[in-house]
């Protein structure tokens, strides 16, 4: 796709999305923002230039951080509207508040569309995050003190799988299994055999670092050799689930926990879907149990990333979101970095810098004075081996931008320049960028 060329879902003729401006700190180049900028610039000067200032860093900087996306000018809208001043506790015709009518039509909207995209029985859009939504289902399955097989942390699993210093490590007994050291692909005798031995009340399936698709039936056939409830996680990829561009949980999982940002192109925040059978206990860990109030302008900005999730157009986006992540992925290992798996089948990459001399947090510093944006995340190690981390980058937001196979390959050359401490990079990486504006016409 030439520089010149939005991406499909970005030549809407309501793209209100905001532009940039000079610099932070200032309100100038107002007209590039929605009308209600004008507003803020005037009551609260200094917010308003934090504003011109991380749209403008938006613009100018490679945004690879995997779990990051931009989302629609229609999604911004609805995020932005008056849906937020409704207090709106209980679900559609069972609310705690009055004046509800219109917002139980936006949740119902959002329910049937999320139930429509992902083939589930039930869904439910008011979990604030991925986190909550893990909490939500936990609450509805476990009890204190349950024993839990997850991915663990050092592995690729995530704060809710298990961690001290969260929730989920705190109240229950998590057992972590783990991917082979060598291959980096997941051990399914291993965790067959963890399963046999612990006998979990639950088995979750789902990482923030791993690049493969996840054998949702292999995990479905060990949950139900050891009488366990399997939740997947599929924070990453549902957006390419959703696009078909990734296997679905849904017809072998209990519970699937998701977010509504990442591939999936919508606000920040959660969703569970469910069979029937456990659709009132679900609902019923999100709020009373976890939750107040549903963030109403967050449930209509989901309703319609879910509308706009169901079009040609966006099975396309994700197609090239795999696509792009394999091109990048190839490219980086031309670059020498080594490549957790070997590649990737999502949009998602795992590299060692090591070969190049170069621990995870030097790598991404180099990177970022390069203008170049992503994280670190923990490396496969054998048993008895000091830990070690590698960067974690995604292909979602510079797809979304409109970037192809041939951006990849420059991206790739950006970071490797980077990596060898080459500090020429930072023009070329806003040359690139410039060519593909996350809002066309607005900046």
């Amino acid at each position: 796709m030439s520089a010149t060329t939005a991406s499909p879902r970005s030549t809407s003729p309501a793209d209100t999305r905001p532009g940039t401006s000079p610099g932070p700190g200032t309100a100038a180049d107002a007209g590039a923002f929605p009308a209600d900028f004008a507003a803020l610039a005037a009551a609260d000067p200094e917010i308003a230039g934090v504003l011109v200032g991380e749209s403008a860093r938006q613009s100018e900087t490679l945004q690879l951080i995997a779990a990051e996306n931009f989302t629609s000018p229609a999604v911004l809208a609805a995020l932005g509207s008056p849906l937020t001043n409704k207090y709106a506790e209980g679900y559609p015709g069972a609310r705690h508040h009055g004046g509800c009518e219109i917002v139980d039509l936006a949740e119902r909207i959002a329910v049937e569309r999320a139930r429509a995209l992902f083939g589930a029985e039930h869904a439910n859009v008011q979990p604030h995050s991925g986190s909550s939504a893990v909490l939500a289902a936990y609450a509805a399955l476990l009890r204190p003190g349950d024993t839990v097989l997850a991915l663990s942390l050092p592995h690729g699993g995530h704060l809710t799988h298990g961690s001290p210093a969260n929730f989920s490590g705190r109240w229950f007994d998590f057992a972590g299994y783990g991917v082979d050291a060598a291959t980096g692909l997941l051990d399914l005798d291993e965790v067959r055999a963890l399963a046999r031995e612990r006998h979990p009340k639950a088995l979750v399936c789902g990482s923030i670092a791993y690049p493969r698709h996840i054998d949702y039936a292999a995990f479905r056939d060990i949950a139900d050799e050891t009488g366990a409830y399997l939740i997947a996680d599929v924070a990453h990829p549902a957006g390419l689930i959703a696009g078909g561009a990734a296997p679905s949980p849904v017809p072998y999982a209990d519970v699937v926990c998701a977010t509504t940002h990442k591939v999936l192109r919508g606000p920040r925040g959660g969703m569970i879907l469910c069979g029937a059978r456990l659709a009132e206990r679900i609902d019923r860990a999100v709020f009373p149990f976890s939750q107040g109030g549903a963030q109403m302008n967050s449930v209509a900005a989901k309703a319609v990333a879910f509308r706009e999730a169901a079009t040609d157009a966006f099975r396309g986006y994700a197609r090239r979101t795999v696509a792009n992540a394999r091109a990048l992925a190839a490219a980086l290992a031309d670059q020498g970095l080594t490549l957790a798996t070997g590649g990737t089948d999502t949009h998602l990459i795992v590299a060692d810098t090591a070969p190049l001399g170069l621990d995870a947090g030097t790598a991404r510093g180099r990177l970022a004075a390069a203008g170049i944006v992503l994280d670190t995340c923990a490396l496969a190690c054998p048993d008895g081996t000091a830990r070690r981390t590698g960067i974690r980058l995604g292909s979602a937001a510079v797809t979304t931008q409109g970037m192809g196979g041939a951006e990849m390959a420059r991206i790739a050359e950006l970071i490797g320049a980077a990596l060898r401490g080459d500090a020429a990079v930072r023009p070329r990486t806003a040359a690139l960028v410039g060519g593909f504006p996350p809002y066309p016409g607005r900046n």
